[in-house]
């Protein structure tokens, strides 16, 4: 699509998530349709029921030939949508209305968190090509991880995060600490070799916000068609404490000789034991599994300016629609 003169219209998919950032998307709903309408993009919606819904309500979109279809909601909306959208050859423009309680992907990419300013975001219909992550038979757009620690974000209950926010993944994070073990796991990366050992954790990152911090991967990038790898070797509680803190302190760790850090476009994890994936906050299966980087697989709405509410990224790199 190119940007119209005011008179073009754009038919847009809204999928969103009634439960997600307190609410926030249900209560703001009808002024989201009128701000969007009111600048040529002709809006349709449907409210997630279930996991897995929003990736059927994607797919059928894209199917049906929108023009964009917008993800309303928080990191695990926006996953589906990912996944719903990344199985198609014709793929539907996607903005991305950050309503949730983490934002990983909008921190990223310019895309503010009050609804008005993303809602004109949309607008204005600048897109840039993204990189997608495909773990074994699904997708992923921001992280992908496993070992305990990373079970946190989809194990904490809907309604907690609605009540207190992100602190319900501090909550969750202390209540797990004590009982963090090492497993043994093999990681194989395309270009860079083997390692066979026991790690606590591995997070294979497709931009520089995980969890809300912008340092634990700082060079990561959508668009570089690799994956930014951390993987954190057996260490007792003292160890895990103080890395941990420097992660809450906005430090890199990155070089920390506790970590393993590479970068590479092809990652193969195995185990002998039970290892959860964790892909975009939600479950994502469990090990062996392989990784694959979908170079420029999605077109994303984002300010032209790379300028965000969240902070400062510089000159962004964008296209129109």
């Amino acid at each position: 699509m190119k940007r119209g003169s005011g008179l073009d219209i754009i038919r847009a998919r809204l999928i969103y998530n009634p439960i997600s950032g307190r609410e926030e998307v249900k209560r703001r709903l009808p002024s989201i349709l009128q701000r969007l309408e009111r600048s040529g993009i002709e809006t349709s919606c449907h409210a997630t029921e279930s996991k897995g819904d929003a990736i059927r309500a994607a797919s059928q979109a894209a199917e049906r030939g929108f023009d964009m279809v917008i993800s309303a909601g928080g990191d695990g909306t926006l996953n589906e949508v990912v996944h719903g959208l990344s199985e198609h050859e014709n793929r539907p423009a996607l903005g991305i209305l950050p309503l949730g309680t983490t934002n990983d992907f909008a921190r990223a990419h310019g895309i503010p968190k009050k609804w008005e300013d993303a809602c004109d975001l949309i607008t204005k219909r600048y897109t840039t090509p993204v990189d997608v992550g495909c773990a074994n038979d699904k997708y992923f757009i921001n992280i992908a991880g496993g070992g305990s620690l990373t079970e946190l974000t989809y194990e904490v209950p809907s309604k907690l995060k609605t009540m207190v926010g992100q602190l319900a993944y501090y909550m969750k994070g202390l209540e797990k600490i004590a009982h963090l073990n090492p497993t043994q796991m093999k990681i194989t990366a395309e270009g860079v070799g083997e390692f066979d050992e026991e790690f606590m954790l591995f997070l294979i990152a497709n931009s520089n916000s995980v969890g809300g911090f912008d340092r634990l991967a700082p060079n990561a990038s959508t668009n570089d068609g690799v994956f930014d790898v951390l993987a954190l070797r057996k260490c007792n509680l003292g160890e895990f404490i103080r890395i941990a803190t420097m992660v809450m302190r906005g430090e890199s760790v990155a070089n920390d000789p506790h970590f393993i850090h590479f970068r590479s476009s092809r990652i193969v994890v195995e185990s002998d034991r039970r290892v959860q994936l964790n892909l975009d906050g939600e479950f994502g299966g469990t090990l062996p599994c392989v990784f694959n980087m979908l170079p420029s697989h999605l077109q994303v709405i984002v300010d032209e300016r790379g300028e965000t509410s969240y902070r400062k990224n510089g000159p962004g790199r964008a296209l129109q629609l």
